[in-house]
């Protein structure tokens, strides 16, 4: 890019630069009925509306999804400017913004992780929607489309929902041993990312219910329950997300709730007689030109591709589990679900493998 235009561009994406036109400023003035209302008067006579989808945009893991935002003049006067637009990831909180991309006309700049992967759609006149390639798992979360005419800047917020599913994670030396940074690592160690409040409240909804606090990813500890007890808050409170608000990233210790989405390969089960060692299992699966699952990998294939086996089988943390869709007699409880025999140290079972299509 020439170096002015890129000069403007990063200017723009820092949310610092607010270009004049002309010398032309807006005017803050009273109405004439002095109703203590402000307005303002265009210098152009058009206001510039800013409008994205209303519900949330749902999309998965490797997909591609169009977020969509339109903009128009009232009233519309024909041809303008070349605007700029400016596409920003908020936190859910609102005080922290990601840049995405900025464009001016026909020319775009994407940022960080989103180089490679964003740019217009600009199919037809007013049209400033943000397509994303390749989705990720951070993906997941608000955007803010803004658009700038000279003076007037309007923008407007669009939800990206990933279709995942939460599960709790606990390492193999036990039960809340996991700082905030722990968690985010173990999370990713089995193809996921800490889950964020509204993955868990979706979980929650759907029918999770776990009594151990977790990890989210705003560094709050909280946990599910659909059947108040006892030990889980007490039998009086109603059922809901139970919280201990934030706590030290560093010094407090619990689980963790993680997020899987869909998979972009697909999860198989492998046996032999009389079973396989933790090596042994991984050997079979490089074998069979595949790698040993991790957990987000097999509750992904449990939710999304219906994987339903009732084999134990090890997994990449040295867990041994198995799904089940349809319970049955001899596959454990009466509801579906990813059946856990925790870590064993000793013990020949079969393996899940993951392999990319």
């Amino acid at each position: 890019l020439p170096l002015l235009l890129k000069a403007t561009l990063l200017r723009l994406a820092s949310g610092s630069y607010h270009p004049f036109y002309n010398g032309f400023y807006y005017n803050h003035m009273m109405n004439d009925n002095d109703d203590g209302q402000d307005k303002v008067d265009y210098f152009n006579g058009a206001k510039l509306v800013v409008e994205t989808s209303q519900d949330p945009v749902y999309s998965y893991n490797g997909a591609n999804v169009t977020l969509p935002c339109h903009y128009r003049y009232e009233p519309d006067t024909g041809p303008k400017r070349k605007i700029r637009i400016k596409w920003s990831k908020l936190r859910d909180d609102y005080t922290k913004e990601q840049d995405v991309m900025v464009a001016i006309g026909k020319t775009y700049m994407a940022f960080g992780d989103f180089k490679g992967r964003a740019h217009l759609l600009q199919g037809s006149r007013h049209e400033a929607s943000l397509v994303i390639s390749d989705v990720r798992l951070k993906d997941d979360g608000k955007y803010r489309c803004e658009v700038i005419d000279g003076l007037e800047d309007e923008s407007d917020v669009v939800d990206l929902r990933l279709q995942g599913i939460v599960f709790p994670y606990q390492p193999p030396r036990g039960q809340y041993r996991l700082n905030f940074h722990e968690a985010e690592r173990v999370c990713q160690d089995q193809g996921a990312i800490l889950a964020n409040f509204n993955q868990l409240f979706q979980a929650w909804s759907e029918g999770l219910d776990w009594c151990n606090a977790g990890w989210l990813a705003d560094g709050t500890v909280q946990y599910p329950i659909r059947l108040p007890r006892k030990p889980c808050g007490g039998v009086h409170l109603a059922p809901g997300i139970r919280s201990y608000g934030p706590r030290h990233r560093h010094l407090h210790r619990f689980d963790a709730f993680c997020f899987s989405s869909a998979l972009k390969g697909e999860v198989f089960y492998l046996d032999r007689l009389p079973g396989m060692t933790l090596e042994e299992a991984k050997q079979s699966c490089q074998d069979a030109g595949a790698e040993i699952a991790r957990v987000g990998q097999l509750y992904s294939a449990w939710k999304f591709l219906g994987l339903d086996r009732c084999n134990a089988g090890w997994l990449a943390d040295g867990s041994v589990r198995y799904p089940i869709v349809t319970p049955r007699p001899n596959c454990g409880p009466a509801e579906p679900g990813v059946r856990s025999f925790g870590f064993p140290s000793k013990g020949r079972f079969g393996v899940f493998c993951y392999r990319e299509r």
